[in-house]
């Protein structure tokens, strides 16, 4: 890692940051706000998945099932190996697969944005279009908050604080770490 002239932090290799987190936690607002920010690219796995599949996230649990799109999400965290610098918004379910939590750690670190039920529910504006709501939420966020924990480098507590503040956040622990 190095500083370049323009006061920028430049990193060697693999480096990208990882957020995840539930449904509705903001973590494709929080990438792109730190992107333009500090001038990193930001990618989606959810949209890259897409991409791979050719169809939406929905349309893929319908048409081919949850363990096909997992695939392609596997997939897609893979040819992310030939990239640098990214932060890249995971998708609720990325941390499903343990070898995705591998992955993750391997070409970078992981921030969770960690914040109740509750919050993230009201911030899903189109949940029609969130395929593993059709669960029990409850059960799914209950199941899901381990695999968080255990899959993060760093945790940010979201609870009661707007966009803004939880970029100021992030961006602030990130730049103190060297990672940004």
């Amino acid at each position: 890692m190095h500083t370049s002239s323009n006061g920028y932090v430049t990193h060697e290799g693999c480096d990208h940051i990882f957020f995840i987190g539930f449904l509705g936690a903001g973590k494709s607002t929080l990438a792109r706000n730190l992107g333009r920010l500090y001038r990193r690219q930001y990618v989606d796995t959810d949209r890259m998945a897409e991409r791979l599949m050719c169809k939406s996230v929905r349309e893929c649990f319908e048409q081919d099932g949850e363990e096909a799109f997992r695939d392609a999400e596997m997939e897609v965290l893979e040819n992310l190996r030939k990239e640098k610098s990214l932060l890249v918004s995971c998708g609720g379910g990325i941390v499903e697969r343990p070898q995705n939590s591998q992955l993750m750690r391997e070409m970078g670190v992981v921030v969770y944005l960690d914040g109740d039920l509750a919050d993230s529910l009201r911030q899903i504006q189109h949940p029609e279009k969130r395929p593993d709501l059709g669960k029990d939420a409850r059960a799914l966020y209950d199941h899901r908050r381990p695999l968080f924990m255990s899959a993060a480098d760093y945790v940010i507590d979201i609870r009661n604080k707007t966009f803004d503040e939880v970029a100021e956040d992030a961006g602030s622990l990130l730049w103190a770490e060297g990672l940004l």
